[in-house]
């Protein structure tokens, strides 16, 4: 099986920092110039082994300094104080907004409130955001709040139908604020937000999930060869999530180890909204996996 990793509390799908870095370092490596490969003087006194893995790994460490400053780089055996640590740091990637299908009615967007506290956290020192919504404990005298919703022009009464059933809901106007906050070219439409408890969310999500099977035939005779066969899922189309970002100097333009003329363009431009198709998870070549990755920080 391929499946995704999940959130311990709210099971639901993230992105592993080390996926997040592994993406980025490899991306870096291939906009880096390299330099031409030289060859390494070892001494005659170091065993084969030692010869062998030191002419292995120099080349890698010298032909990628820039890389291997922002990323750091393994110990090389035999060297001393060879290990560097990485200048950038990278948290998982977790949802905001989940795209939910659900026949009859238009795409909703889902969130709770464990989710989109993470995510006020870590954007609350630009955007002034709404209060997380709130589900009060249920009394003989009031109804059981079960979601809340942007807009009630999500359905035409006061139930929201999904796959597993239908929804009670109430109307809240300030979660169209978190959708605001969202990068301008964001695809989302901010009368259909839902919020539903943390322990319903878990639900919806798996509600929501892309699966499917995949087999490899065989080049001779068209039939499954023996162990090619798994299931894979995903997180569909349109799904937002969040990450921070973690840098070990103040300001960027230190870290970067930028010309004044390639810092200037990015000053003009600014880092909010540097944008970059990338690829996350290993899944390429069964079409997952694309993702539009947005900066947003202080430069």
């Amino acid at each position: 099986l391929n499946l995704i990793f999940r959130d311990q509390f709210t099971q639901t799908g993230i992105v592993p920092g080390s996926s997040i870095r592994g993406r980025f370092r490899a991306d870096m490596r291939l906009k880096e110039p390299v330099p031409p490969t030289s060859n390494n003087d070892v001494s005659t006194e170091t065993d084969s082994e030692l010869e062998s893995e030191t002419q292995h790994q120099e080349p890698e460490v010298e032909r990628y300094p820039l890389t291997n400053r922002w990323y750091g780089h393994e110990a090389i055996r035999g060297k001393e104080n060879s290990t560097t640590e990485a200048l950038i740091k990278f948290e998982h990637a977790s949802l905001v907004w989940l795209p939910v299908f659900c026949p009859g009615q238009p795409v909703v967007w889902v969130s709770c409130p464990m989710l989109l506290k993470r995510y006020k956290r870590i954007v609350a020192q630009k955007k002034t955001l709404p209060s997380v919504p709130v589900f009060l404990e249920t009394s003989k005298d009031k109804k059981e709040q079960h979601a809340f919703v942007s807009s009630k022009k999500i359905c035409k009464n006061d139930k929201l139908f999904f796959n597993l059933g239908f929804l009670p809901i109430q109307e809240q106007s300030d979660l169209i604020r978190w959708a605001d906050s969202l990068p301008p070219d964001t695809d989302i439409n901010k009368t259909k937000l839902v919020v539903v408890k943390d322990s319903e969310m878990g639900l919806v999500h798996e509600m929501a999930l892309y699966r499917q099977s995949r087999v490899r035939l065989s080049d001779t005779e068209k039939k499954v060869e023996s162990g090619a066969f798994f299931n894979m899922e995903a997180l569909p189309v349109g799904s937002i999530l969040v990450f921070p970002i973690g840098i070990k100097e103040t300001g960027w333009k230190k870290a970067l180890q930028t010309d004044d003329s390639e810092w200037e363009e990015v000053e003009a431009n600014g880092l909010n909204g540097l944008r970059k198709e990338l690829y996350f998870g290993g899944l390429e070549s069964v079409g997952c996996g694309h993702c539009q990755v947005t900066l947003f920080g202080e430069l």
